[in-house]
């Protein structure tokens, strides 16, 4: 993937964060800057702390030490009010999707709406929802309720419940996880479009190659809870380093 918007300053910058559970360090003094437009796509193998990163830029989890800046503020000093207001400008697409399963898929995005806008007229609620479900190609599931819907329909409910908002950011933990290959290129695929569409700046989170390939402008290595390379799919692929390669094989 090739994007010509990428530029000014990072949308998302963090500086020498530390995450430790008990005696585990997970995060030793990760750096990131994510553009404005761009998709970047953070890969490692299980357990390496590439969920815990992207929590830690929404507060979902708390860092150690460093520091976490997101559409020029302070994450780690903002007031739970403050908080809120700055997570409804960045959507999170769960590995597990999320969805509440006693609501059907209509009322699985009026939620947030209600929730946030609770002011707009419900005829642009229902035209928001509309074309949230049209974005991701479920026009003809909104009645559906999560236990009728495939894995690959769950993630793009999912999906469609993030963008419901219009974020600036989404933050991607694990999209294509448990997916069939067929359906992992569909979700991959849509990513693409969706940041495409919305003008969105993203971050990935993946161990599925062939996912990074498609969506990625860049790409940062997360081993031992500190990035060994960073540069775009072909420059890793061909890297010289054979570890790093071998996350390419």
């Amino acid at each position: 993937m090739i994007n010509n918007i990428i530029n000014g300053e990072p949308v998302i910058r963090v500086i020498n964060l530390h995450k430790s559970f008990d005696d585990t360090q997970v995060l030793r003094g990760i750096s990131l800057d994510l553009k404005k437009g761009q998709n970047l796509v953070i890969v490692g193998r299980s357990g390496t702390g590439k969920s815990v990163l992207i929590k830690c830029l929404v507060r979902l989890i708390w860092p150690d030490a460093g520091s976490v800046n997101v559409l020029g503020q302070d994450v780690l000093a903002l007031s739970d009010h403050e908080l809120i207001e700055l997570r409804i400008r960045v959507g999170y697409l769960f590995q597990e999707g999320a969805l509440y399963d006693s609501m059907s898929l209509e009322e699985n995005l009026l939620f947030p709406l209600k929730r946030n806008r609770p002011k707009l007229p419900v005829k642009e609620m229902q035209e928001l929802i509309h074309i949230a479900l049209e974005n991701v190609d479920l026009s003809e599931a909104s009645e559906k309720m999560p236990a009728e819907l495939s894995g690959g329909m769950r993630k793009r409910a999912s999906l469609a419940r993030t963008l419901i908002l219009n974020p600036e950011i989404i933050l991607y933990d694990e999209p294509t996880t448990g997916l069939d290959p067929y359906t992992s290129r569909e979700i991959s695929e849509l990513i693409v479009r969706i940041q495409e569409k919305y003008h969105a700046s993203s971050i990935v989170v993946t161990h599925d190659m062939k996912c990074a390939r498609t969506v990625s402008d860049q790409i940062s290595i997360l081993q031992d809870g500190q990035f060994i390379a960073g540069g775009s799919f072909n420059d890793l692929q061909n890297h010289e380093d054979p570890v790093i390669r071998n996350y390419f094989i």
